[in-house]
């Protein structure tokens, strides 16, 4: 496959998944809760220096970083849109079919 094909398929992988890490460092109330019993890490800390990082590497590669425009946000609540739902579907096929099982 020719360098401009891989590059134009990593980037545009790139850009569709952008809008998702910024959920990387949303705190859910269970993870503030971890942070606080000294047992969990604040992500939230770490978001400027992922997308300093990344943001260099990308460039580096010679690909183009997205613009922040919209981010998706919901997911670590359990909030998802109608694309995960076959997703869901599959990950929930056990305790559907065995209600109640142990592990």
């Amino acid at each position: 496959m020719e360098l401009k094909k891989v590059t134009n398929r990593v980037q545009k992988a790139i850009n569709d998944l952008w809008p998702y890490t910024n959920e990387l460092f949303e705190m859910t109330e269970a993870a503030k809760a971890a942070v606080e019993a000294g047992v969990g890490v604040d992500a939230s800390q770490l978001k400027e220096p992922y997308y300093k990082e990344v943001s260099e590497l990308l460039r580096e590669a010679t690909l183009e970083v997205p613009e922040r425009k919209y981010f998706h946000k919901g997911g670590k609540q359990g909030v998802h849109t109608e694309h995960m739902g076959y997703i869901l579907s599959d990950m929930q096929f056990m305790q559907r079919t065995y209600p109640g099982m142990k592990w």
